[in-house]
């Protein structure tokens, strides 16, 4: 065999002991698989963990130093962070010429472009296939297996603390609240989970996918973001009812007016492949124009899964193969001409609690009508006589700005109790 692939580790977290620990029981089978072997010959972070099997490892309180001092071929960033630390690192590391492994899709969502042309400009390999969807190898599908079509959409649940939460919510039929404090207890949820339940972790994951999908610039600012706090047991009880699941989607797609990039709660057929996928796991569907619809499963986060995808960007590294780091040259890569949120047409579910009295569905139908919005169904369970009621109607195909105006009216009738909750009906 050749020469060993000298690895320096900068973050020894979840994912960074995971991948120590991958790293050393499976030596022998990664070095027949890679053609080499693969040592670690640095290591930083804050703390060195006593459990890891790290025995005379050098060890650094301070990445940078590490970085900066230490003979290494691959770096591999597992600190997280968009800017600070992190992005320092992997500046430098490129900058020596050193190629670069990383989970951190923060800082590729904003920096991935700069990153991927200095890393091209070095003759190195900025890998992150760890960055989305965990152990599932959708870089590497979209990158490689992929690569003979054009890519019409590509959409999935990214983010498993939200699919988490619906799916317990289903299952328990718990509110919003109580489900996330339960999340947050067995380490799913954060302490501060707004990253993940306001749809920005899965939005910085998107964004990358579209890059890879579409072959244009990493654009994160152009992702329409909306996330689960106001999804309540109620809905998903009437998404049941209607034959639906309520998902935190990402999706990409190509339309007249451009790539649609948008990240928010919908209902999608039970039956449906995204509809299934439950608990704390991720999936990806991706439709070409010559394969058609493929569809991708498994554990979107953890020390094992995110560790497999690490390694795997390791062993290419070692094997000598290299890639566009976003599938064509960065250089090449197209601004994204992203479309309106506007512009999109699709199905709607729309939940209103109103004051039962006479007169209410005049004034709904009426608002529907001038903004030229056509109602497909309406459930109401009972009546109370001038009691509040929920009622739900799904509406059909329309343009999302026509729908935002109806529900301006709408939410202005004095019958209304509470805002209208609207959820987007995907039919995948």
């Amino acid at each position: 065999m050749s020469d060993v692939l000298k690895i320096a580790i900068a973050g020894l977290g979840t994912v960074g002991g995971g991948t120590v620990r991958l790293l050393t029981e499976h030596a022998e089978l990664l070095a027949l698989r890679a053609g080499r072997p693969l040592a670690i010959v640095a290591c930083a972070a804050l703390d060195k963990p006593p459990e890891l099997p790290l025995v005379g490892v050098p060890f650094f309180a301070d990445a940078r130093r590490m970085v900066a001092d230490c003979d290494y071929d691959v770096l591999v960033e597992l600190i997280g962070g968009s800017g600070g630390v992190a992005l320092d690192v992997v500046t430098a590391a490129l900058g020596r010429g050193c190629h670069v492994v990383t989970a951190n899709k923060a800082m590729i969502a904003h920096h991935g472009l700069a990153l991927a042309l200095q890393a091209e400009r070095a003759g190195v390999t900025f890998g992150f296939e760890a960055a989305v969807a965990g152990g599932i190898p959708i870089i590497k599908a979209l990158r490689e297996g992929l690569a003979g079509n054009r890519i019409q959409q590509i959409y999935g649940i990214l983010n498993g603390t939200c699919n988490y939460i619906l799916t317990t919510m289903r299952e328990t039929g718990r509110e919003f609240a109580e489900v996330l404090a339960e999340a947050q207890a067995l380490g799913y949820a954060e302490a501060d989970p707004s990253f993940d339940i306001d749809g920005i972790d899965a939005a910085h994951k998107l964004s990358i996918l579209t890059s890879l999908a579409f072959g244009t610039a990493v654009d994160f600012g152009q992702v329409h973001i909306e996330g689960i706090r106001h999804v309540s047991a109620l809905d998903i009880r009437f998404a049941e009812e209607l034959g639906y699941r309520i998902k935190l989607l990402g999706i990409a797609r190509r339309t007249e007016t451009g790539i649609e990039q948008r990240v928010h709660p919908c209902m999608v057929p039970i039956n449906s492949s995204i509809g299934r996928v439950d608990g704390v796991f991720n999936a990806v569907v991706a439709e070409g124009d010559f394969v058609g619809r493929t569809v991708f499963e498994g554990r979107g986060a953890g020390a094992g899964p995110t560790a497999s995808a690490v390694v795997a960007d390791l062993v290419d590294i070692a094997a000598g193969r290299r890639r566009p780091t976003f599938g064509v040259p960065a250089g090449r890569l197209e601004p994204l001409r992203c479309a309106a949120m506007d512009d999109h047409r699709g199905a709607y579910y729309i939940r209103l609690m109103v004051v039962d009295r006479p007169g209410v569905f005049a004034e709904i139908a009426t608002a529907l009508r001038d903004e030229q919005v056509s109602m497909e169904s309406i459930l109401q369970h009972g009546r109370a006589p001038g009691e509040t009621v929920s009622v739900v109607m799904t509406i059909h195909d329309t343009r999302e700005a026509a729908m935002n105006r109806a529900i301006r009216r709408i939410g202005a009738i004095d019958a209304m109790v509470e805002p209208p909750r609207l959820i987007r009906i995907e039919a995948f």
